[in-house]
């Protein structure tokens, strides 16, 4: 094992026996995650624990872009980076074809990705409505998403709070969508992949209320 996977077993472990202990984190999955190939995590976002959450909450590691202003403080920067966070600077992150870019080389190389489809953090709480971008990348990797919400991370650290809170959180993993390669080639196969997506987390949504 090299020291990279070392250092990120150490950090899963600790975080989430922290939000166990703390946040009495519990998770659900509606079905099992197959264990061949590779898929886009979908997570509804309105905290910056919402990476954490959901990374320890997933059985493998997960990958995924964070503006870079998340990785100056040490502690936390370092904790995301070892859990999979690559850090973006906020004018490639609003390039979509950087975006894209990056998502396509990551699912290539053999990467779980982790994509926020909200685009920015909930300013309540609750699911807003989901730009294209992770339909625009599920069509062009031919690549499977699996839902997932979360419940209690915008109680726990409210955007601008600095400090966690011992609110309960809660994970629910849906059922994998998984799409017709041909469908994925074929005109307006965002706008279908995103309205089976939407579908999903609003159902996850209000299982979780």
């Amino acid at each position: 094992m090299t020291v990279e996977k070392i250092f990120y077993w150490l950090a899963w472990v600790f975080f989430r026996v922290f939000f166990t202990v703390y946040n009495r984190l519990s998770i659900k999955w509606l079905e099992p995650l197959p264990s061949d190939g590779n898929v886009i995590v979908a997570c509804n976002h309105c905290s910056n624990l919402d990476p954490l959450v959901a990374g320890v909450a997933f059985p493998r590691r997960l990958r995924y872009f964070a503006k870079e202003e998340l990785f100056r403080p040490l502690l936390f920067g370092s904790a995301i980076r070892i859990l999979g966070a690559v850090p973006v600077s906020r004018a490639d992150n609003a390039a979509a074809a950087g975006a894209l870019r990056g998502f396509l080389k990551l699912l290539k190389e053999g990467n779980d990705v982790l994509i926020f489809p909200e685009g920015s953090r909930s300013p309540d709480g609750t699911l807003q409505p989901l730009e294209g971008g992770a339909g625009l990348i599920a069509a062009h990797a031919k690549a499977s998403i699996l839902p997932v919400f979360l419940k209690g991370t915008y109680r726990a650290m409210k955007p601008g709070a600095v400090l966690v809170r011992p609110a309960k959180i809660s994970v629910t993993f849906g059922k994998l969508l998984v799409f017709d390669p041909e469908i994925c080639t074929e005109k307006g196969a965002r706008e279908k992949i995103m309205a089976e997506l939407t579908k999903s987390l609003h159902e996850l949504e209000s299982a979780a209320s």
